[in-house]
């Protein structure tokens, strides 16, 4: 089983995801002819819809907060020194370019989950990759595919991941035992997702603000008492990435070092083309009325979690000197020395105390694309549900004082084997994707909010819920 497991994670991130998520990236990139560039204030004034005209959904803003629930998680801190340690600060460029790319990706697959959303048995909005794959594809199996995997990596096991970070960082910092912390956590985790989707968001809504601007913040004061070697960093930066420079030192400062290492851990945190965020931006209540306009909200996720929260720790760690290749000091042991250098012995503290809450977020984040994959399965009711929160309580304390790597790395090629689905999927309805946001922009070029209508879509009606998008589908007299 470990072999078979080995060889999937090999074929997988070894090869058709890092090329993969790029090429696609690019892709839509230059058939939505630098949308992400060109329209970035567009996305701005699609998050601040509030959506009140509908209560089937969550608002755009609640919707964006518990993507970056999900997509701010360890790989922020930790995830960012290990690609600087390997890679030197060359890594940071390509970190840049995969979430540039990324931006374009994130806004197709959440447009389509918009346009393919449905309601479950409560009322509420469900949607994602499997939906758009079903009813846009005709291909139930495979969403049924994507589905099961989706609850096995993002439902169970990277919640479990995500509480090994959280008791690591407890005991570290404050001699916290484990096991405690893994119950405190579950028992936390517990009251929010027992609430359901609007619970979740509301948490979200909160908490994800407060996190990131703190963090930033931080961020910002170590920039700003550095401000005079900004521009040298920058320079380091560019030329470690091309292989220019050898100021990291050894491997770190090769060409293929700095891109591999970059690519990879820009990949993993922002989630972008992975088929996760989807799955609550099919949540939300779009305002305006058309399902690009979460495109737009997700697509802005990327931003923020890549160039902005993880640009900060790169930065944080740059500045502070204490990044050696060699030295055997990585991960969130190297953020901590940072931290350390900066703000004194609180440092170690408040790196504790941010993984707490990124991880804490993932795992909210996390079950309620979950949620979505019951919906679909067709095994969503009251007790599917129970069982589920329970079993996501139960991995928490389980994977807070134990780590099985096997476990791991078959979530990883359960995350694979869906991201690859969900690549393929996007990029054969790539061609709706391109009409839909033609059709959202020439109503913005006309002057008027835009609103979908699906009778004017070929090949739409019957393939969707109609009535989620009648009540809105004209201006009101």
């Amino acid at each position: 089983m470990d072999q078979i497991i080995g060889f999937l994670n090999t074929i997988f991130w070894g090869y058709v995801l890092i090329y993969g998520l790029l090429a696609v990236g690019l892709y839509f990139t230059i058939r939505l002819k630098l949308l992400q560039i060109v329209h970035f204030p567009e996305m701005i004034r699609c998050v601040i819809g509030s959506g009140a005209t509908d209560r089937s959904g969550i608002t755009p803003f609640q919707a964006l907060c518990t993507s970056l629930a999900s997509r701010v998680g360890t790989g922020n801190l930790a995830g960012v020194a290990i690609a600087l340690y390997l890679g030197g600060p060359g890594a940071i460029f390509w970190m840049w370019v995969v979430a540039t790319l990324g931006m374009a990706t994130a806004l197709a697959e959440s447009t389509l989950a918009q346009l393919y959303k449905t309601r479950d048995g409560e009322g509420q909005y469900r949607g994602g990759p499997a939906f758009y794959i079903e009813n846009g594809l005709g291909s139930r199996w495979a969403g049924v595919l994507f589905s099961i995997c989706l609850l096995i990596s993002f439902g169970l096991v990277f919640n479990a991941v995500q509480a090994n970070s959280i008791a690591d960082a407890m005991q570290g910092a404050f001699g916290a035992p484990k096991l405690a912390t893994g119950i405190a956590l579950a028992v936390l985790s517990g009251v929010i997702i027992f609430g359901g989707i609007r619970s979740i968001a509301t948490v979200a809504e909160y908490v994800v603000p407060f996190m990131a601007a703190a963090y930033l913040a931080i961020a910002l004061y170590v920039v700003a008492i550095h401000i005079t070697e900004v521009p040298a960093m920058l320079g380091t930066i560019v030329a470690s990435a091309f292989g220019l420079s050898q100021a990291a030192g050894g491997v770190a400062g090769s060409l293929a070092a700095a891109m591999l290492n970059g690519v990879k851990r820009g990949l993993f945190s922002n989630e972008a083309g992975m088929g996760s965020a989807p799955n609550i931006a099919a949540a939300a209540t779009p305002d305006p009325h058309h399902p690009v306009s979460q495109g737009f909200v997700q697509s802005l996720g990327v931003f923020i979690d890549t160039i902005l929260i993880c640009t900060a720790t790169a930065l944080m760690i740059l500045f502070s000197g204490a990044l050696a290749p060699g030295s055997g000091i990585t991960g969130t042991q190297l953020t901590q020395a940072a931290m350390e250098v900066h703000i004194g012995g609180a440092g170690p503290y408040f790196v504790a105390i941010a993984i707490f809450f990124f991880a804490f977020t993932s795992i909210i984040g996390n079950y309620a694309y979950a949620e979505g994959a019951l919906v679909f399965l067709r095994i969503d009711s009251h007790i599917s549900r129970a069982v589920l929160r329970a079993a996501v309580c139960g991995m928490v304390v389980w994977g807070a004082y134990q780590s099985v790597a096997t476990v791991f790395d078959a979530a990883d090629a359960s995350m694979g084997l869906m991201a690859t689905i969900n690549l393929i999927a996007i990029v054969i309805l790539s061609g709706l994707v391109a009409r839909l946001v033609r059709d959202y922009l020439d109503q913005r070029r006309r002057g008027v909010e835009p609103v979908f209508v699906a009778a004017t879509m070929p090949g739409i009606p019957g393939k969707i819920d109609e009535e989620i998008w009648r009540p809105k589908a004209a201006p009101a007299e």
